[in-house]
């Protein structure tokens, strides 16, 4: 080989090598056909945020007959950090104080009346119930309003059997999605 081949050759394994670095470790192929790995890790945020959005479901879900004032310290302990701290934070504090003066002069449905509860329960919180989140006291708090809240689906709908019919599905998914989450944070 001469030297200007080698060079080229030299030169092209380069390149080579380092689009290969580029592009991530090369993926085993079998039979013809690419096989991918992808793992499923599922964060403590990632679930946080899985609850948050159950909770909400709940809160407008029809076919249930729970307490729905049970999800609003549900949600001060469950919901990631990022919406308790806007909820806490200038935006939260104003949007609760209008919420709380269109409440006092204006007929507000009762849809309306959970989440404006919500943002005043974690704005005026105390820094002990705060506190609680992210801890296993917390988690076990949550565990047993869950466990509460599907007793109390489960009671009121007729058993496991009706809960799965047509009208109450979604929240019955909604329940228990809200009772794996702290399980899943409690180890």
């Amino acid at each position: 080989m001469g030297p200007l081949i080698r060079r080229a050759f030299l030169q092209g394994m380069r390149l080579a090598a380092i689009e290969a670095a580029r592009s991530g470790p090369a993926v085993p192929e079998q039979g013809g056909a690419v096989v991918c790995h992808s793992s499923a890790h599922l964060s403590v945020r990632t679930i946080q945020w899985i609850s948050a959005g159950t909770i909400a479901v709940l809160l407008v879900a029809k076919g249930t007959a729970i307490h729905k004032s049970f999800l609003v310290p549900f949600f001060a302990l469950q919901t990631p950090c990022c919406i308790i701290s806007w909820i806490k934070g200038d935006y939260g504090q104003w949007t609760a104080f209008l919420s709380l003066l269109v409440r006092l002069f204006f007929f507000i449905p009762g849809e309306l009346e959970l989440p404006l509860s919500t943002m005043l329960l974690v704005s005026v919180a105390p820094y002990q119930f705060m506190d609680l989140r992210g801890t296993q006291g917390g988690v076990v708090m949550s565990l047993v309003i869950a466990a509460y809240l599907a007793f109390q689906h489960f009671t009121r709908v007729g058993g496991p059997g009706k809960a799965f019919e047509q009208g109450s599905i979604v929240a019955t998914l909604a329940i228990i999605c809200i009772m794996i989450v702290p399980l899943m944070l409690l180890f």
